[in-house]
């Protein structure tokens, strides 16, 4: 058996250290390159309105149901009653939760009772980030979670 020299500590624990930050650094590169960003400018002026948004919006009603089946993604906006609702404005983005790489603006048109726009996504979470406008100007807003399976 060989005896334990102050060498032999030397490179085991600088050894153990350059494991740990190698790791911290390469933990902290992934974390800053996959960030897909800011969701507003200034978030102190955002919030400023919120609660005023969020009042108009809970007055509105609308539930948000999104779906995803055979190549298509459907929006289902209902009232409180569970009746559909039109809307004027709608803007739709569709992507992962943490990167922007896969972020799509798709068109929705409406079918029936339902706003439907045709895309492929693949297996897993997606996010679902709507903004629409009722008829009397209303914003409605809402990130809601899609799961494709598959």
């Amino acid at each position: 058996m060989r005896e334990i020299t102050g060498k032999h500590v030397f490179w085991g624990t600088s050894g153990a250290f350059a494991v740990i930050i190698s790791v911290n650094l390469l933990l902290a590169f992934k974390a800053v390159s996959t960030f897909p960003g800011l969701e507003v400018k200034n978030s102190y002026v955002a919030s400023q309105g919120f609660n005023d948004r969020k009042s108009a919006q809970e007055a509105l009603g609308w539930q948000l149901s999104p779906s995803y089946s055979a190549g298509r993604v459907d929006l289902a906006f209902t009232d409180r009653d569970g009746r559909p609702v039109a809307v004027e404005a709608l803007e739709v983005l569709i992507g992962r939760t943490t990167s922007s790489a896969d972020d799509v603006w798709p068109e929705f048109q409406p079918a029936g009772d339902v706003y439907s726009a045709t895309m492929d996504l693949a297996r897993g979470k997606w996010m679902v980030k709507v903004t629409a406008r009722a008829a009397d100007g209303t914003l409605f807003e809402q990130r809601s979670e899609l799961v494709v399976k598959g």
